[in-house]
C-alpha cells in the first residue's frame, strides 16, 4: 500500500535567548537519503503552488519563515497540514498530489530523495488519479 504523508520533528538545539539551530544531521527520522536541497521565496500570497505529485520522488517540505498551507491527495485519502514553524517538516511520498499556499514572506525548503527530472512529475490531475488506482490494486 503506498504511503501517506505525516508531519516529522527535526532535531534542533537553543534557547530562545540565544537563538535556534535545526539540523539534518540526526536525521534518523527522514526516511530517505536526502539527494537534493531546493528552496522557494518570495510567493506572492494567493498564488497556488504544486499542482503535481512525483513517480518516484519523496520530499520533505519544511516552512523556514511564515507559514505554509499544505493539501495532499493520495488519491484514496486527503489531508491538509499548516507548516508553521521550521522544527517540524511534512513528509511527502511518491505519488502524492500536492497543493501548497503560501503566507506573506515565506520561505520553504525542500529535501528530496532524487536530483530534478521533469519525468518524474505528474502535472495532470486526471492522469495522476488513474495512476494511483492502478498502483491501490
Amino acid at each position: 500500500m503506498p504511503a501517506s504523508p505525516y508531519l516529522i520533528p527535526l532535531h534542533h538545539v537553543g534557547s530562545p535567548e540565544t537563538g535556534y539551530i535545526t539540523s539534518t544531521q540526526f536525521a534518523g527520522n527522514i526516511p530517505f537519503d536526502i539527494k537534493r536541497v531546493f528552496w522557494t521565496q518570495a510567493t506572492p500570497p494567493g498564488v497556488e503552488r504544486g499542482h503535481h505529485a512525483n513517480m518516484a520522488t519523496e520530499e520533505v517540505l519544511v516552512a523556514l519563515s511564515g507559514s505554509i498551507s499544505v493539501l495532499t491527495d493520495t488519491g484514496r485519502e486527503k489531508q491538509k497540514f499548516e507548516l508553521t514553524h521550521p522544527q517540524q517538516g511534512l513528509y511527502i511520498p511518491a505519488m502524492c498530489w500536492t497543493e501548497l499556499r503560501f503566507s506573506e514572506g515565506a520561505t520553504a525548503l525542500c529535501l528530496t530523495s532524487t536530483d530534478f527530472s521533469e519525468a518524474d512529475y505528474i502535472r495532470n490531475y486526471g492522469r495522476f488519479l488513474q495512476l494511483a488506482e492502478h498502483a491501490a490494486l
